[in-house]
């Protein structure tokens, strides 16, 4: 009977602290695979529906489940009202978005965003259902707290995303919208002037910097502070370079 024993495979593959290793491997089902190394060994998990590979229900997730659940509530009574989800329903949810959350992580490593966009989603959406509906107070709010997480995740595998594919207007608005879901977050459950400091935004920050020195330039503009620079200088004959090329371009562009 062949060995049960892992050691070969993380001794193979050893652990590194402070760094997210993660690789695909094809399954005996054929089927490809996410492994993460982690201190005591290895995570493996599934590209596609729930990470572990179940179907609660024959559904695919427990969200998947209880959203069903509460479409099912509203069309028999007309309204949401006295839909609740148990302390046990919220635990095991819980339990299941931290599968979403291993796989996130891995797919952010891989540079795979669309997976990343789907999963901190889907665990964004975890979080409004259960702070909408679960039975006690403490299982309303006991994500809560990894919410301006999620939230950056998500932003940042957007922003990353739009801009691999050239779109930086793009990836500067999903910034844009991501700070305002974590400030919004701030205001809500602390005091909003911790949102400057907090860890989420200041990433997001640097995102938003990077993605500004990455924006093309506007020629027009560029030849404007140029030429206004040249004047300031009194580099006179550049300047009436300057302002040559300048009436040129507005020529060709029909005057934008």
């Amino acid at each position: 009977m062949p060995s049960k024993d892992l050691r070969p495979i993380i001794q193979d593959w050893p652990f590194e602290s402070g760094q997210v290793k993660v690789r695909k491997i094809r399954g005996l089902d054929n089927r490809v695979k996410i492994q993460m190394r982690i201190d005591l060994g290895v995570l493996q998990m599934e590209t596609e529906g729930r990470p572990d590979g179940e179907r609660p229900y024959n559904y695919e997730s427990l969200l998947e489940y209880h959203l069903a659940r509460l479409e099912s509530h509203k069309r028999r009574n007309g309204t949401d009202l006295g839909f609740t989800l148990s302390a046990d329903d919220c635990l095991a949810i819980r339990d299941e978005s931290l599968q979403y959350y291993h796989r996130y992580l891995a797919s952010f490593a891989m540079e795979e965003y669309d997976r990343v966009v789907h999963d901190t989603q889907r665990n964004l959406d975890v979080l409004d259902l259960c702070s909408k509906y679960a039975e006690q107070e403490g299982d309303r709010i006991a994500l809560e707290a990894h919410r301006p997480y999620i939230i950056m995740m998500n932003t940042r595998a957007k922003a990353l995303g739009a801009m691999a594919s050239g779109q930086y207007l793009t990836a500067l608005a999903h910034v844009e919208r991501g700070l305002v879901g974590i400030r919004d977050f701030f205001k809500k459950y602390a005091d909003s002037k911790a949102f400057n400091h907090s860890p989420e935004t200041v990433i997001l920050k640097a995102l938003r910097r990077e993605i500004r020195r990455q924006l093309p330039v506007d020629p027009i503009r560029k030849l404007k502070q140029e030429l206004a620079d040249a004047v300031a200088e009194e580099r006179f004959e550049d300047a009436a370079q300057l302002r040559d090329s300048l009436e040129e371009f507005l020529k060709q562009h029909g005057g934008q």
